[in-house]
Parts: structure tokens; sequence; C-alpha cells
């Protein structure tokens, strides 16, 4: 008698143990699938944020543009004057856009990063020496950050450092080379119309 009890006391609590056993996972459960939501959740405001820092880069490039065209010479002081004020109000309420988006690095990956862009400032600090050669190298260095097959040489230097930086540096980089070389395409245009003012101005703002 005394055994039958002790071995249904001890099925009991190989019963509840086993229930508080599956209470547990499925609570475990379900905290799992809440961080995978919330996980898909974070990644979606990264890259809307993303999507935000390079909208405000581009607006920033646009109004620059404006600001820095041959059509703005052009026209006369009184109209240039009230399009000057509207290109510096767009870009003041353009610069109160603040888009902080934090890159996790290890040492390595900081490190590839800062010698990726110094390699980058070197170039862009002789563009008033030899804008051709600087455009030549920048391509260069943008050249290493596509997949695919460049029209112009790779610069291998740089595709090692850049292969080392975090995924969303490579981007970043990439982007910036981009708008460095669009602007000094501006710049070669300016300088043609401004050595021959008979240019078609329609054609060069269709890029021809």
């Amino acid at each position: 008698m005394a055994q039958a009890k002790i071995n249904a006391k001890m099925n009991d609590a190989t019963k509840n143990k086993f229930t508080r056993t599956m209470s547990m996972a499925d609570r475990s459960g379900r905290l799992l699938e809440s961080l995978d939501q919330i996980e898909m959740r974070v990644e979606a405001l990264r890259e809307e944020a993303s999507a935000m820092e390079q909208e405000r880069e581009c607006l920033i490039e646009m109004i620059q543009s404006i600001q820095n065209s041959q059509e703005m010479r052009s026209i006369c002081d009184g109209e240039r004057e009230e399009l000057s004020l509207t290109a510096a109000r767009l870009m003041g309420r353009t610069l109160t856009v603040k888009v902080s988006l934090e890159t996790i690095r290890n040492q390595q990956q900081e490190e590839a990063l800062q010698k990726a862009m110094k390699m980058i400032d070197e170039i862009t600090e002789k563009v008033l020496e030899d804008l051709q050669s600087a455009r030549t190298r920048l391509e260069a260095l943008h050249a290493a950050c596509v997949s695919d097959a460049p029209p112009v040489p790779v610069d291998q230097k740089f595709q090692s450092v850049v292969i080392s930086c975090a995924l969303e540096d490579q981007k970043k980089i990439k982007r910036r080379l981009e708008t460095l070389i669009r602007n000094m395409d501006n710049a070669e245009k300016t300088i043609q119309i401004m050595d021959n003012p008979k240019v078609d101005l329609s054609k060069l703002a269709n890029g021809k």
C-alpha cells in the first residue's frame, strides 16, 4: 500500500514536471516568434532610414547643382537673386532633416572604412590641379565597387580595402564615388560652356 502511494506521487511529479516543461517551451517559442517579428521590423526601419539618408543626399546634390549651374549665371540679376534665395531656403530646410543610421563594425572594418575614405579624399584634394586625371582615378575606385565587369580598369588596392568594409559602408562608399563623378561631369560641362558660349544648353541638360 505504501509503495503504491509512493509510485502514485512519483507519477504525479513526473506529469507536473512534463507539463511545466511544455509550458516553458511554449512561452519560449512565443517569445522567439515575437523577437523574429521585431527583427524584421528593425531591418525594415533601417532600410527606411537608409532610403531617407539617400534622399537627403540627393536633394542636397540637386540644389547645389542648380546653384552652381550655368543657367543660373546666364539669367538677369533680379531673377538670379530670387532663385538663389529660394534655393538657399530649400537647402536650409533640407539640412534640418537629421538621419542617423549607425553601422555596426568590428575593428578591422573600422580601419578599412577610414582607409577607403582617405584614399578618396586624397584624390578629391587634387581635383583643381587636374580634373580629368582625378575623374579617371575616381572611376577606377568606383569600378572596384561594382559587381558587373566595369568598362574601366579596376583599382585593385582599393578593391581589397572595400571588401574588408562592412556591407553598409560598401554601399555608402559607392554612392559617394558616384556623387563625386557626377559633380565632376557637371564641372566639365560648365567649363565647356565658358569656353564655348554657343554650346546648346538643351543638349548639355540631356547629358549629350
